[in-house]
């Protein structure tokens, strides 16, 4: 098997979570090199990896619209 630090970043994530569901199934031979490979990713990527995060943050609803829910909340409250 390749060793982690050759293998390049695609496919060592690709290998660490095959061996990390492997591990997780009871394979008891793919823990150890699960646990390899993921500290591996960890030196490369550090220890977040958001490879499949949005880059943006989630916009922030506009001053309106967070008014008309305070408002829209009262009137139902009342009736």
């Amino acid at each position: 098997m390749t060793e982690p630090a050759q293998l390049s970043d695609e496919d060592l994530l690709e290998r660490a979570h095959q061996l990390r569901l492997l591990a997780l199934r009871g394979h008891v031979d793919a823990r150890g090199p699960a646990h390899s490979h993921e500290r591996e990713v960890r030196r490369r990527f550090g220890s977040a990896t958001t490879l499949r995060a949005a880059l943006e943050p989630a916009p922030r609803p506009r001053r309106f619209q967070r008014l008309w829910s305070l408002f829209s909340g009262r009137r139902d409250s009342v009736n």
